[in-house]
């Protein structure tokens, strides 16, 4: 076992202002939805505004940062293996058995992980991008749009995925608990090193 860098300066920096923004906006979103009172109304739809700039400028360099390094083919879906990381989440981690994958650099992701974020990227993240686009310039619609949307719809496919974006965090905070300790998971986003079986790389 070599301590090897798995998750790059960028990466952690991504990750974790990510992190800060989608919880501004879940926290805003819901203020400005009406589900309860915590800055204000004002408050709360200046906030989510600004962190939702932020998290589409923050996109776009992380798209930038993953075609031009080549990260991109960590997300690209594999079923080898698929059903045997299945198995351990429903049973093999109550029953004490090993994880059946080994991650390595070029393979950070276990199979499971790639379907979830890549929906995360490419379904989830698109109709809020979409969603909140039309619902911030909705005066601004051109009459193609105006005649075959309501800001209604538009709303409700914004909570929706909003809702999805929480279930998602909810089951990924949830999986990062199942290693070893309760955050030797949690670790290697932090430090961006971990124990693997391939020889560290020299610098």
């Amino acid at each position: 076992m070599s301590r090897v860098m798995i998750f790059k300066r960028f990466e952690r920096f991504w990750h974790w202002f990510q992190a800060l923004l989608i919880f501004s906006l879940l926290i805003t979103g819901f203020e400005i939805h009406g589900s309860y009172s915590l800055l204000g109304f004002g408050d709360a739809t200046r906030l989510h505004t600004i962190a939702a700039w932020s998290l589409i400028v923050l996109w776009l360099f992380a798209i930038f940062w993953h075609i031009t390094t080549g990260e991109w083919r960590q997300y690209v879906p594999t079923r080898d293996g698929l059903f045997a990381v299945m198995h351990y989440y429903l049973i093999g981690t109550f029953t004490g058995a090993e994880h059946p994958y080994r991650k390595t650099t070029k393979a950070k992701h276990n199979p499971l992980q790639r379907l979830a974020y890549l929906f995360f990227k490419l379904v989830i993240s698109p109709i809020i991008w979409l969603s909140g686009l039309l619902y911030l310039f909705y005066n601004d619609w051109p009459a193609v749009i105006a005649g075959a949307l309501s800001l209604e719809t538009v709303a409700l496919v914004h909570t929706g995925a909003a809702f999805a974006m929480l279930v998602f965090i909810i089951a990924h905070v949830y999986m990062t608990t199942m290693g070893h300790t309760l955050t030797s998971h949690i670790k290697p986003m932090v430090t961006g090193y971990e124990d693997l079986d391939e020889p560290a790389e020299k610098h």
